[in-house]
């Protein structure tokens, strides 16, 4: 029998106490290897000539293995339990978050800032070499024709594109206030603009701003077709001013200025009629709600 392996000298029994022997050996040098590998075996039913016990072995191998492979996912269990208890993960979060600041940055927004920033360039350029030189004045005219046509535009975009943002809505109306007041502040301080005319306009728009918080909680009182046509011949007014104008254009653009008045007073006192109508709808309309509720 010399020269005869042992496996084949104890039979069947000693060729699986063999097989058994380095399926340890090998389970102690390498665990992750044997895990996959009985893992594979029990999906393939087993390997060949293995008994009932193997394959009942590979399968918790192989069960042993998902566990520990969704162990190595850290967070991932943490942001699953975020969403059953019906919670923002935190990196959604600040993805929202990122959104929104870059709403921000769109055209409309752009526009307007660019008129802000437009405003203090007017001024120096209107009071340059004491704001009587044509060149200088003709300047100003670019910057302040610039701003005026953007006003025209971006709140056209801003709702057409869905582009609307708070940051909108508080400083457009802060820009456009700012340019045609440096406008015309400046042109009563060189002496070309009586200040009763600036006294008037400035006037509507701060007494217009006051009647829409006034009636805010009642309601918006909509911009007008006379409001807007206002908006424009006091464009078209101040910017004919801020040119050197002389002759029959010097006397044209007194009668647009006189037009702009008129329809700053006229379109002012509809305002307040239109914020008086509505406070006593609001008012009429809480009353009759409290009314209805007590009865």
């Amino acid at each position: 029998m010399t020269g005869v392996p042992a496996s084949a000298a104890g039979g069947a029994s000693g060729a699986r106490r063999a097989a058994a022997g380095a399926a340890a050996a090998a389970s102690t040098a390498a665990p992750g290897k044997v895990a996959g590998t009985a893992a594979a075996r029990s999906a393939d039913g087993g390997a060949p000539g293995a008994g009932p016990g193997a394959s009942s072995d590979g399968r918790h191998a192989g069960t042993d293995g998902a566990a520990a492979a969704d162990e190595t996912v850290p967070g991932e269990d943490a942001g699953l339990d975020a969403q059953d208890d019906g919670k923002t993960p935190r990196g959604a979060k600040i993805a929202a978050a990122a959104v929104d600041q870059a709403s921000v940055w769109n055209i409309a927004n752009l526009l307007t800032m660019l008129r802000l920033v437009l405003v203090p360039a007017f001024v120096a350029l209107m009071l340059a070499d004491g704001g009587y030189d044509p060149a200088w004045r003709s300047l100003a005219w670019a910057a302040f024709a610039i701003a005026m046509i953007t006003d025209l535009f971006d709140g056209h975009l801003a709702r057409t594109y869905n582009l609307v943002t708070d940051f909108g809505k508080i400083a457009d109306p802060i820009a456009d206030k700012a340019i045609m007041g440096a406008a015309l502040i400046c042109l009563s301080a060189l002496g070309d603009l009586p200040w009763w005319v600036t006294g008037i306009i400035l006037g509507r728009e701060l007494g217009v701003t006051l009647l829409r918080f006034w009636v805010i909680r009642y309601g918006v009182i909509p911009a007008s077709r006379g409001g807007k046509l206002k908006t424009l011949t006091q464009g078209v007014a101040v910017g004919m001013y801020v040119l050197a104008l002389t002759g029959w254009l010097a006397t044209l653009r007194w009668w647009v200025m006189a037009a702009a008045v008129v329809l700053t007073v006229v379109t002012g006192l509809d305002y307040v009629k239109q914020a008086i109508v509505l406070r006593r709808q609001g008012i009429a309309e809480r009353k009759a709600a409290l009314e209805e509720k007590e009865a």
